[in-house]
């Protein structure tokens, strides 16, 4: 795990001492060691965080031995040895980065297809003067870059760019990507809030040479679905264990000291279990623990690591250690990024820190197995005389409680064509597109580009529907990018099993009916578990790793609706109406009504990225 940084420039523009500069500024993800290099048209900067050979040997920028390519990679490829061993690769270290060089140097992008694992690869062509940028499938690690028609930039995080004094010259707010963040709580699979700064999308490998760009895609999740999806529930089950069992076995390889996140939950259970069935000593495993019992699954992540006997850790944290975080949400992310999570998924990262440099997480198991409140809402949504008559019933509900007003807003979807992503907002409790219409001075019909149904190989169910646009979304933009960031600011790395691409694939084959059974979700999923762990531990309701965002907005952080939501600092901007944000904080304040924190939340969030990134300029 590491970050990389560089630019591709014919004019000159970009200066050798901004490459330190952009290398600096991702030191949080590589405090082991640094590597740069330049030419007259490419720059690459390297931070490492040591996990395979420790030597400095596996250093980057890595080159190969005619010195005509030369590669910065952030991330790790599994079967590297396996790779060396079939391809019969001559090798200097004991790293994956010297594998995926030389398959990249005789195979071109096309390698790709080889790897298996997490990465974000900046790979040059010394000779012919051309440079890749390569994504993993899923989007495991990030990569951004910035180009405005004829310079080009890149860097795994957005503040490495902004080194750049040409990048800072050249960029502007992004309304485009206001208005999905608004909706859905982050900024889509390529805007950002930065024009000209873009994100590459997973699964994807961009190339430059002179002034051209071009992007194609290596890995395309909806291929992968198949025409019959699996019925049979004994096959189904034997394959994913296997798949699990090998993607597990593959994250274990590691020459520093390794742990799991464990919450108790599913997900995080299973991965726990199959590590420790396949190591010799105690595992280690991490969770924290809130003072609020509403938000504290500490107990039940107790019980998990003593049936499994593993060495574990917990640390009790207050309301006051959190809230300290959220502070530093806007610098960590680089943008407005809604999922409060990040504060505890932080608090866990610099726990496990403390003793361990690699852990594993149970991410993705929820949209790949139908783990979420909302599919059933999808589901419920088909009956025929909801559909005709949810206006009137939402009208009805929203005249009663904080639970009715949010169910109305959920059920009064503006359009079959968006019923999934209103879905997903009003789960999360986000803006509505009718409500950015009315809150936005300035609103543009279009500027919310999410693909809601999909060309795929079989027709997909509603759930499945929706659980499909969670994968491309949520998954990708939200949850990964809550993992990674958390993680690499206390130089953590975090590997995902279950997004191992054999798994994602054999998930989108399995049939509905083996993920939600008898009204239990993650059906499949479970029954794996619980040839590891007993079923009794898991009888309980499915609570997520969250935080009370509402009450510290009455409370501890109500200074910051104060600060950033006033009309002054409204009008200042020029983003929201005035006279909309205020009705929206007074029926947050006055009014009780709970359910709309986070879009008070969302609107603190672009009012202080404004004021700390966009002042100067205005």
């Amino acid at each position: 795990m590491c970050g990389i940084a560089g630019y591709y420039s014919l004019t000159g523009v970009f200066q050798t001492h901004e490459l330190q500069r952009m290398g600096h500024a991702l030191a949080h993800r590589g405090p082991d060691a640094d590597g740069f290099f330049s030419d007259s048209i490419v720059g690459l900067a390297h931070r490492r965080l040591k996990i395979l050979d420790l030597s400095q040997e596996a250093n980057q920028p890595m080159f190969t031995d005619n010195k005509q390519h030369t590669i910065v990679y952030n991330g790790e490829v599994y079967n590297y040895n396996d790779l060396r061993r079939e391809y019969q690769i001559p090798v200097h270290t004991s790293s994956d980065t010297e594998i995926i060089l030389h398959l990249l140097a005789n195979k071109g992008i096309q390698a790709c297809n080889e790897f298996n694992g997490m990465f974000a690869i900046a790979w040059y062509n010394c000779e012919k003067q051309t440079l890749s940028l390569i994504r993993d499938r899923m989007g495991i690690k990030p990569l951004f870059y910035f180009w405005d028609g004829h310079n080009f930039a890149f860097a795994s995080e957005i503040k490495a760019l902004l080194q750049l004094s040409y990048v800072m010259q050249h960029t502007s707010f992004n309304q485009r990507a206001l208005q999905e963040f608004l909706h859905v709580g982050y900024s889509g699979i390529e805007e950002t809030f930065y024009t000209n700064i873009y994100k590459l999308p997973a699964g994807s490998a961009l190339t430059i040479h002179n002034t051209s760009i071009h992007i194609e895609k290596f890995w395309d999740i909806h291929s992968k679905i198949q025409p019959e999806p699996i019925t049979n529930y004994y096959q189904a089950k034997e394959t994913l264990r296997d798949l699990i069992e090998a993607s597990v076995r593959y994250r274990l390889k590691s020459d520093v000291p390794y742990g799991t996140f464990l919450s108790g939950g599913i997900d995080s259970s299973l991965v726990t279990a199959v590590a420790q069935r396949n190591i010799s000593g105690k595992l280690k495993t991490f969770t924290i623990a809130f003072a609020d019992s509403k938000y504290n699954e500490a107990e039940h992540a107790r019980k998990v690591a003593d049936f499994l006997g593993t060495d574990h850790t917990e640390l009790l944290v207050t309301q006051a250690d959190a809230i300290r975080l959220a502070h530093d949400m806007l610098t960590v992310y680089d943008e407005p990024y809604a999922d409060s999570s990040a504060i505890p998924t932080m608090m866990v990262s610099q726990l496990a820190r403390s003793q361990v440099t690699m852990t594993l997480s149970g991410d993705g198991g929820d949209e790949l197995f139908m783990g979420y409140g909302a599919y059933t809402w999808a589901q419920r949504l088909q009956n025929p005389w909801l559909q005709t008559f949810r206006k009137p019933i939402s009208f009805a509900m929203k005249q009663g409680n904080d639970r009715l007003k949010r169910v109305g807003e959920l059920i009064n979807y503006p359009s079959e064509a968006h019923k999934p992503s209103h879905i997903f907002s009003q789960e999360q409790g986000f803006f509505s597109r009718s409500e950015i219409a009315d809150l936005l001075a300035n609103y543009s019909e279009d500027s919310i580009q999410l693909e809601e149904y999909f060309n795929v190989a079989r027709h997909l169910s509603v759930r499945e529907n929706q659980a499909f646009f969670d994968m491309n979304y949520y998954l990708r933009e939200d949850l990964l990018t809550k993992v990674d960031r958390a993680s690499m600011r206390y130089s953590l790395e975090s590997r995902v099993p279950l997004l191992d691409y054999n798994i994602v694939e054999f998930a989108l084959h399995v049939d509905e009916s083996l993920k939600i059974k008898d009204n239990s979700h993650k059906y499949l999923l479970k029954q794996v578990l619980y040839d590891y762990v007993p079923a009794e531990l898991f009888q309980r309701p499915k609570w997520g790793f969250s935080i009370p965002l509402q009450t510290w907005l009455r409370t501890d952080l109500q200074f910051l609706i104060h600060d950033y939501l006033n009309e002054d600092c409204i009008k200042k901007h020029g983003i929201f109406k005035p006279h909309k944000v205020k009705q929206l904080v007074q029926r947050f304040l006055l009014h009780n009504q709970h359910h709309v924190y986070n879009r008070i939340w969302c609107m603190i969030l672009v009012q202080r990225f404004m004021e700390e990134n966009f002042c100067k300029k205005q």
